[in-house]
């Protein structure tokens, strides 16, 4: 079986693993991947910059696959489903998952971060992770994971229809915050450094609100709301500059919370950050049920993903062409590596 392995930042090596049939766990399926996402977590890991990562590593955590066989207590799934993959598990069921807290568990494993993922043609993974949906495309199954990044980061923050929300980050992350913030009905504003992203943003997501994030970013947002400000704020940059400022942004009473992360300290004016009585969240990862709720959105064509798709890879070229994505800068909304 072929697989490609990050031994360091910046090596690949194809490399090759056992045929994992003989060994397939009882709660397990085979799975032949077809569609790899390329997440900011594979392009950092690949610099040398993602948190939390140890090295070798085979990447890939956004997965469309096919199942091709299953163990005999395997109930949910069948031989030739197509799915998508819930890349978390608990394999120590810790305080925060007895809590029905299963995204951030202290023993939580994520495929191609802390365990061995997919880019490789076969994997093994226990069945009640999988998700499947026999209308959705094998690139539509792929992404539905980074939209439930999003989708979990909106349900953290309890927006409702009165609330004025601002997404800073149009990539992919935020462009699934977006959308399922426009689902609550609340005035929902997108905010990003580069005008071409804002632009693609505006046709994805048919967002009217959105603002270039230069100057005085608290003056034109005061401008555009008449003098009030977000009460709700979701940062989708992982960049400190950026989410130290949404300390600045937020109304009185407002939320903030933080999507991406960086390998660092976050620091604020503690005196205003009290005056204004905020909630500061973190959002990490999403949970079981988001996966199926979200297929059943893309199915109605509420959501459709395959429209972040700008580039591609095949497999084999992984090793020679996966640098190349850096190129593309702000152009690059979501690659996809086809099996």
């Amino acid at each position: 079986m072929k697989a490609i392995r990050l031994n360091n930042p910046g090596n690949w090596e194809a490399i090759e693993l056992p045929d994992p049939r003989p060994e397939l766990p009882v709660d397990h399926a085979l799975l032949k991947v077809t569609k790899i996402g390329v997440c900011g977590t594979d392009l950092h890991a690949f610099k040398g910059t993602q948190p939390f990562f140890n090295y070798p590593k085979i990447l890939g955590h956004e997965l469309a696959v096919e199942v091709v066989a299953i163990g005999r207590e395997v109930a949910n799934v069948k031989p030739g489903d197509r799915c998508s993959v819930e890349p978390y598990y608990n394999d120590v069921i810790g305080q925060a998952v007895r809590r029905g807290k299963t995204n951030c568990g202290e023993h939580l494993k994520v495929l191609g971060v802390h365990v061995d993922g997919g880019m490789r043609e076969y994997l093994t993974y226990p069945a009640k992770f999988l998700h499947p949906s026999s209308r959705l495309t094998a690139d539509q199954l792929a992404l539905i994971e980074p939209l439930s990044i999003g989708s979990h980061a909106v349900d953290r923050a309890r927006i409702n229809k009165k609330d004025i929300v601002l997404v800073i980050g149009a990539g992919p992350i935020g462009l699934g915050a977006i959308q399922f913030a426009m689902l609550t009905d609340a005035k929902v504003i997108a905010m990003d450094i580069d005008e071409n992203k804002l632009a693609k943003c505006r046709q994805i997501t048919g967002i009217r609100d959105t603002l270039l994030a230069d100057g005085d970013v608290e003056k034109k947002l005061k401008t555009m709301l008449n003098g009030d400000l977000p009460t709700v704020i979701l940062d989708a940059t992982g960049n400190p500059k950026s989410m130290m400022n949404t300390f600045n942004y937020a109304a009185a009473g407002g939320t903030i919370v933080f999507i991406g992360l960086f390998k660092g300290d976050v620091v604020f004016h503690d005196p205003s950050f009290h005056k204004k009585e905020l909630t500061l969240m973190a959002s990490r990862a999403a949970l079981s049920e988001d996966f199926s709720r979200i297929i059943q959105l893309v199915e109605e064509g509420k959501i459709d993903p395959a429209s972040y798709i700008t580039h591609r890879l095949d497999f084999k070229e992984i090793p020679d062409k996966f640098e190349t994505l850096y190129d593309h800068g702000p152009d690059l909304i979501k690659a996809i590596i086809d099996l």
